[in-house]
């Protein structure tokens, strides 16, 4: 008699997309474009005060959204109160690593977790996953200001981008950490950049070369923008990046096998199966 085939091994998908998954997050995004990008386009009786005053508005219609994503992705995708527990666990983690690195340089290891995790756990999770992270993080770390609802958006572009890489399904070794690293590089400049661009809005003091004129055409404002990042974050954006690439390429196979373990055993999208009594 001949052996039976050796079973074959069960690919860790990430959790998938629904059209109500995509609806929300794409009205959470939105909404967050918005709020990040109004002044640009505002006259100049505008008054730059009023963009500080936004967090709170953009707090108020990001909480109920998160949860839109949550319970969206659960009826998308029949996730269960496994992967909700996975959530907050991986959230925990990475708001425990952010103040290792607070105030050094950029040098923040949490960048590298929510890549891999967003890569292993997909778009919706990830953004959920990123946004919570950078909330809970806050409280831990005493950074709940006006700038917080901002991150959390932030946070969730970077995880979510994660997600949306190619080959989820089939693409691994070198190659997907080669992946994982060009992104979490590139990623941890836009962060960067978008954090700017709120603060850039408000803040008053600087050179005529690099400070935002209220009502100035978008392409001249443009421009000093690009000369604002490069003369107060570039250096700090660049730390953020070399330490994900560094991370990634050194820690990412273990973490990558860890995290598909966890979702094997978590039996996510697992198919409801039936057996006759006394089949």
């Amino acid at each position: 008699m001949s052996s039976p085939a050796p079973p074959t091994p069960r690919v860790t998908r990430p959790v998938r997309l629904g059209p109500r998954s995509i609806a929300a997050l794409v009205l959470i995004s939105a909404i967050g474009v918005v709020f990040f990008g109004w002044p640009l386009l505002a006259g100049g009786s505008s008054g730059l005060a009023a963009h500080s005053g936004d967090a709170p508005w953009l707090f108020g219609a990001l909480l109920p959204l998160l949860v839109a994503v949550v319970v969206a992705t659960i009826a998308d995708s029949g996730m269960d109160a496994k992967a909700v527990a996975m959530l907050g666990v991986l959230a925990a983690v990475g708001a425990a690593l952010r103040p290792l690195g607070a105030g050094t340089a950029g040098l923040e290891p949490m960048f590298f977790l929510m890549v891999l995790s967003g890569r292993v756990l997909g778009p919706g999770f990830g953004f959920v996953l990123g946004a919570v992270t950078m909330f809970a993080s806050a409280l831990l770390t005493g950074g709940v200001g006006p700038w917080m609802p901002f991150q959390m958006l932030s946070m969730g572009w970077f995880t979510m981008g994660a997600g949306l890489l190619p080959g989820a399904e089939r693409l691994r070794g070198r190659a997907e950490l080669l992946m994982l690293a060009v992104y979490g590089a590139l990623a941890a400049f836009a962060y960067g950049t978008v954090m700017n661009l709120y603060g850039w809005t408000i803040i008053s003091g600087l050179s005529s070369g690099i400070s935002f004129h209220p009502g100035a055409p978008v392409h001249e404002n443009l421009v000093r923008f690009l000369a604002y990042c490069a003369a107060t974050s570039l250096g700090w954006d660049l730390g953020r990046a070399v330490l994900t690439v560094v991370l990634t390429f050194t820690l990412g196979a273990t973490l990558l096998k860890a995290l598909r373990r966890a979702t094997r055993r978590a039996a996510f999208e697992a198919p409801a199966t039936f057996e006759a009594p006394g089949g």
